[in-house]
């Protein structure tokens, strides 16, 4: 990617934008180790396949390219939404908005209260996003990155095929 040939990784916007470096690097994941299929991508059973993923917002949605396009991944649902046409685009949609795009507001709270986010680790909401859970301080907690992912991808093969209001009962595996 071109964009690392600029800069090899790096975090933003007071670590709420993280895109991964090209390798392993001072105890940051890089980007092919990331999109390993043993990772975390085996955990959301298909849903993360053909994409690969670059950067992550401070709540762990995942920035991806697939196609020619840039899309944004629901760590929570396993869903991938388009964000943008190509990785400028990209850009500068998170630098134009990137108080919505990063949930900066929320990471500079966070760490305003309990300190800087320890590179690795993301905001876990223990009330899931999309079972009505807020973007609050008061609804997370940092997690490591990797263990976030772990967590949500059974939930969203779970939730996968389920209509927009169904009861849900969140089955976590030891």
């Amino acid at each position: 990617m071109c964009l690392l040939s600029c800069r090899n990784g790096f975090y933003a916007f007071e670590s709420a934008l993280h895109v991964f470096p090209m390798t392993n690097e001072g105890g940051v994941i890089g980007i092919s180790d990331w999109n390993s299929h043993d990772l975390w991508r085996r955990y959301y059973e298909g849903l993360a396949e053909g994409y690969l993923f670059f950067a992550e917002d401070v709540f762990g949605y995942q920035f991806c390219a697939k196609e020619d396009a840039i899309f944004i991944f629901d760590p929570e649902t396993g869903e991938a939404q388009p964000f943008s046409n190509t990785l400028e685009a990209w850009a500068e949609k998170v630098i134009n908005d990137y108080k919505v795009v990063t949930g900066h507001p929320i990471a500079h709270e966070w760490q305003r209260q309990f300190g800087p986010l320890e590179p690795g680790c993301r905001l876990f909401p223990l009330k899931p996003f999309f079972a009505g859970g807020e973007f609050s301080v008061s609804n997370l907690k940092v997690v490591n990155s990797i263990e976030g992912m772990r967590a949500r991808g059974p939930i969203a093969s779970q939730i996968r095929n389920l209509p927009d209001g169904s009861v849900i009962e969140i089955k976590v595996n030891g």
